[in-house]
């Protein structure tokens, strides 16, 4: 029997055709050229592969679903010996066309791509292996589409064994049902959840039970998992010990200061020291006791991240700023790595912290107002999401502390959005003002930023969002998909190339690997705040007589004594 030519239907029962649809296919290729605009951080060839990849994918069922539509829509069609030399020369054309733009796509990319890297700070060298990129894209595309029709073959044939038992409708309708049923529940709960989350949340018990190079048991009293402390070294984790184990001392910040200084307090509360978040604030707030945190001229709750990491370059500047007369205290709700946190367990941050707040709060309150510290909050990144999720709004958040610091919150961070969406006209969101600037403030680059806008009074309590126009993780959104978002509207911020545009799909595929690469620039681009701390806790909490001389000061003296921690 002779094989069929390839512009004929092969058979119900193939898998892989011997040829794609054409408009898939273009639309597969154009949606790959889309791909290689820039976005908000620069990424290296491989990752530029993946992107393009799924991207084609995601065209090709678009283009496929097309190619049906106007099939079925269309009733009247040219003689066979007409469509084969209409397929033909569109093919022929394709290929010309195609190969010769998608060569100078790739190379007008790199192009773009070395100009964003000197927008953020980078060397202007860059290998973009062109061919590997569309090679890669060709070969990842290639496997979504074997899965795909490997899932519509078990499809049909799902529904050809039920045709044996039922009406074609309900046939159908209960195939469609059941392969939908099992896909979604292969991809989320076997796949993602017991694949992939399950290998993640193993090697993060391992790290969580291990100790960091350099990191020993600190013999202050004023720290937690020393040998005055309630809660054994053993069981701060691996972020606790990080945090407590590196402590600044009070040699430290008299090198800084000139003066006498004291100790900081920082109390940490591991995952397995208490059976559930309320027993552990109880825990902090009986260590901030003994530790003599309640005494001190600052308190500060931080939130943390999905493995409990608590940015050192945020919280010390803190501590040099006020000479060690500061208090800190944390939890740990999980040990899982951030992007796995924000996949399953994003909720569980704001109920754990939550729990830390109310419990310090409740204690704060018993004091005599003379004799309190001034309490404050911070975060970075899901830490700060956590933080707000600790209040019921900008307002609860103003009234009930002295002041925050939230650095790189995640787009669904609520406080962030509801002042983001009701920013004063005129403002970008990128660098909103809100209600003039009264109390609330955005900064990339602080010593400009948090000036404005000018002639306004700045009241206190104070909140400082430090905010990078090129930060994928407060821009990441589900909604990136299918509409454009306004952080992409024209001007757009400072470090984001000018040709960055929004395309369906696309851009959702460029920024969710844009989060992945939002270290590799330099502060403060993508997700990198370096030192911004510094002006950011001197704006929220500045110590009697401190002057803009002193931030660029510890500016200088904290880029200089950077932690390794």
């Amino acid at each position: 029997m002779a094989r069929k030519p390839y512009w004929d239907r092969p058979d119900a029962g193939w898998l892989v055709r011997r040829w794609p649809d054409l408009t898939a296919t273009i639309t597969a290729t154009v949606f790959f050229w889309l791909s290689l605009t820039p976005s908000l951080v620069p990424r290296p060839w491989y990752l530029q592969g993946v992107v393009g990849g799924i991207t084609a994918g995601i065209g090709y069922a678009l283009g496929a679903l097309i190619s049906w539509g106007a099939s079925a829509a269309v009733r009247r069609r040219p003689t066979r010996a007409t469509r084969v030399r209409m397929r033909t020369r569109a093919w022929q054309t394709y290929f010309v066309l195609g190969t010769a733009l998608t060569v100078l796509l790739l190379n007008q990319s790199a192009d773009m791509q070395r100009q964003l890297r000197k927008l953020q700070g980078l060397p202007p060298t860059l290998t973009w292996h062109s061919l590997m990129i569309a090679l890669l894209a060709v070969a990842l595309c290639a496997l979504i589409l074997l899965i795909a029709r490997a899932v519509r073959l078990g499809t049909r044939s799902l529904i050809r064994v039920l045709l044996r038992f039922v009406p074609k409708p309900v046939a159908v309708a209960a195939g469609l049902m059941i392969s939908a049923v099992v896909v979604l529940f292969g991809a989320k709960d076997v796949v993602f959840e017991r694949g992939v989350v399950d290998i993640a949340a193993r090697i993060a018990a391992n790290t969580d039970k291990s100790t960091k190079d350099g990191i020993v048991q600190s013999g202050s009293p004023h720290v937690s998992g020393s040998p005055d402390s309630l809660i054994d070294w053993e069981d701060l984790g691996f972020q606790g010990r990080n945090f407590t184990g590196s402590v600044l001392t009070k040699e430290q910040i008299s090198s800084f200061s000139g003066r006498e200084a004291m100790d900081p307090v920082r109390v940490y509360v591991g995952r397995s020291s208490g059976a559930d978040h309320t027993a552990q604030a109880e825990l902090a707030v009986a260590e901030l006791e003994r530790a003599g945190g309640f005494d001190r001229e600052v308190l500060a709750v931080a939130g943390t991240t999905g493995s409990g990491w608590i940015d050192a370059r945020t919280a010390e500047p803190l501590e040099y700023l006020h000479n060690g007369d500061t208090a800190i205290v944390a939890l740990q709700y999980s040990y899982l790595p951030s992007w796995v946190s924000f996949l399953v367990d994003r909720e569980e941050a704001g109920r754990a912290t939550g729990a830390l707040v109310a419990a310090v709060r409740e204690r704060w309150e018993s004091m005599p107002a003379a004799e309190r510290p001034k309490l404050v909050a911070f975060g970075e990144s899901l830490g700060a999401s956590a933080i707000e999720d600790s209040f019921g709004g900008l307002e609860d958040l103003l009234e009930n502390t002295d002041g925050a610091l939230l650095v790189g919150p995640p787009n669904y961070s609520p406080i962030w959005r509801s002042v983001t969406e009701n920013r004063d006209a005129g403002s970008p969101v990128w660098r909103p003002v809100y209600d003039g600037g009264r109390n609330v403030r955005f900064a990339q680059f602080p010593q400009r930023d948090l000036g404005m806008p000018s002639g306004q009074e700045w009241e206190h309590p104070r909140v400082v969002y430090l905010q990078n126009a090129s930060d994928p993780i407060v821009w990441f959104s589900p909604d990136l998909a299918v509409s454009r978002p306004e952080f992409l509207e024209k001007p757009t911020g400072p470090d984001v190339a000018g040709d960055v545009g929004w395309f369906p799909f696309v851009t959702f595929w460029q920024t969710a690997i844009d989060m992945a690469m939002s270290y590799g620039v330099e502060a403060p681009h993508g997700h990198r705040y370096g030192t911004n701390a510094v002006e950011g806790w001197a704006a929220v909490v500045p110590p009697p007589d401190w002057t803009d001389s002193d931030t660029l000061r510890l500016k200088a003296f904290s880029e200089a004594h950077e932690s390794p921690y």
